[in-house]
């Protein structure tokens, strides 16, 4: 005979650690639908700018393409998996089908390939600072990446002038000289977090510039 059951005690979706973490991954592609949402919400009220939009939109929709290959068969389709939870996110949804920020789908005068190469750019700015967060030093493992986005910056008419720009090219030339086991100062390692950071919210402002990305 069981036991009886308490209604104090804590009922538990799970009873093994591979469906604890099926919950965790679902739990968390909702709250990634739900912080999209508000955050087109909040684009399209002018609550925040295009410079502060565009890297938060990017990062979630990366977010979102990592969780949908852990969730795997649990989650046939992102709207069944809103219908299942009775999610209303218009916003995101429409986001989430598009894939690329509102400031990429909406760039004047940028078509097809320029919005591919905006969403490339920006994907590039993120990995390159996630490796610095990650504490990456070594130039065998920074040197490709960066070299990746400064090639990205070159597709961009008019990019020579970014300053942004030309401070990449200057941590390039800077990696370009040291050996593969090198590494760079915890100081450097500061420097180039605080330009990258001002290479990035320059190349954002140049999204919302009337003539946009060319």
């Amino acid at each position: 005979m069981s036991a009886p059951l308490s209604l104090d005690e804590e009922a538990r979706l799970y009873t093994t650690n591979a469906e604890r973490e099926k919950y965790e991954s679902l739990a968390t592609l909702y709250g990634i639908v739900v912080a999209l949402d508000y955050l087109e919400r909040a684009y399209v009220r002018d609550s925040v700018t295009a410079a502060e939009y565009s890297p938060a939109c990017t990062r979630l929709l990366s977010q979102y393409k990592t969780m949908l290959k852990l969730v795997g068969d649990d989650v046939p389709s992102i709207e069944q998996f809103m219908s299942r939870y009775r999610m209303d996110h218009p916003a995101a949804l429409h986001r989430l089908e598009v894939g690329v920020p509102a400031t990429v789908e909406h760039s004047s005068e940028a078509g097809p390939e320029t919005g591919k190469w905006v969403a490339e750019t920006t994907q590039s700015f993120i990995t390159f600072m996630d490796a610095l967060k990650l504490r990456l030093r070594a130039k065998d493992q920074l040197h490709p990446i960066l070299q990746e986005l400064v090639t990205g910056y070159a597709r961009f008419k008019g990019s020579k002038d970014w300053e942004g720009r030309s401070k990449m090219v200057g941590w390039l030339i800077t990696l370009n000289g040291m050996k593969a086991s090198d590494e760079i100062t915890e100081e450097q390692s500061r420097q180039l977090m605080f330009d990258v950071d001002h290479a990035y919210a320059e190349f954002f402002r140049s999204l919302s510039s009337k003539d946009g990305p060319q």
